[in-house]
C-alpha cells in the first residue's frame, strides 16, 4: 500500500511539472489535407507542364519544373508527416486531370498558384497552426511557404527571359524543406538551417 501512494504522488508530480500538450484543431488537421492535396497537385501538374517545355524546346524552364516538382513532393510527404504526428488522417483524393497550355501560359499558372500559396494560403494555415501551438504544422508550412516564394521568383524569372537563350542551369532541391535554388549554399540550407549534404541534384 505505501508504495502505491508512493506510486500515485510521484504521477501527481509529473503531471504538474509537465505542461500539457496543445490541443490541434481540426482545422488545422484539415488545412493540412488541403496542403499535402495542394503540393501532390503541384508535383503532378509540374512533371507535365516539363514534358511541354521540353517538347517546346525550352530545356531551361524543364529543369526548373522537374526541380519544383520535386519540392512539392518534398513538401507533401512533410505534410502527410505532420497530420500523423498530430494524430490526424490522411484523407483520399485524386489528382486532377492536367492539360497543359504552352509553355509561357505554364509559366504564368505556375506564377499564380506558388503566388496564392505564398501570399494567402500558408499564412492563414500558419496563423491557425501557432494558435493550436502545432509545431509540427508550423514548421511544414514555414518550409513550404518559403519555398513557393523562391519558385514563384524563378518562374517569373523564366517567363520574363522566355524568348531569350536561356543556358541549361542544374537546380537543387533541400531533401528536408524543398527549398529550390541554383547555386547550392556554402554550408547550411538558407531555409531549414540544414546541412548542405541534405540537397539534390535535380535536371
Amino acid at each position: 500500500m505505501k508504495n502505491y501512494f508512493i506510486a500515485l504522488i510521484g504521477a501527481a508530480v509529473i503531471a504538474a511539472v509537465t505542461p500539457a500538450q496543445a490541443e490541434v484543431s481540426q482545422q488545422t488537421l484539415d488545412n493540412l489535407n488541403a496542403a499535402f492535396q495542394g503540393e501532390s497537385n503541384a508535383a503532378h501538374r509540374y512533371e507535365a507542364f516539363a514534358k511541354q517545355a521540353d517538347a517546346d524546346g525550352y530545356a531551361y524552364v524543364a529543369h526548373l519544373f522537374r526541380a519544383a516538382s520535386k519540392a512539392e513532393s518534398i513538401h507533401r510527404e512533410a505534410h502527410k508527416q505532420a497530420i500523423l504526428a498530430l494524430g490526424g488522417k490522411v484523407q483520399d483524393f485524386k489528382l486532377d486531370e492536367v492539360k497543359p497550355g504552352t509553355t509561357a501560359e505554364n509559366l504564368q499558372a505556375a506564377i499564380k498558384g506558388e503566388s496564392y500559396e505564398r501570399d494567402t494560403m500558408y499564412p492563414e494555415f500558419l496563423k491557425q497552426a501557432r494558435k493550436d501551438g502545432a509545431k509540427e504544422a508550423v514548421r511544414t508550412f514555414v518550409y513550404a511557404q518559403k519555398a513557393e516564394k523562391e519558385h514563384a521568383r524563378l518562374y517569373q524569372a523564366a517567363l520574363d527571359n522566355l524568348d531569350s537563350k536561356q543556358a541549361n542551369v542544374t537546380f537543387y532541391v533541400c531533401k528536408i524543406c524543398g527549398f529550390t535554388t541554383t547555386a547550392l549554399p556554402d554550408k547550411n540550407c538558407p531555409s531549414c538551417r540544414e546541412p548542405v549534404s541534405n540537397y539534390e541534384e535535380v535536371g
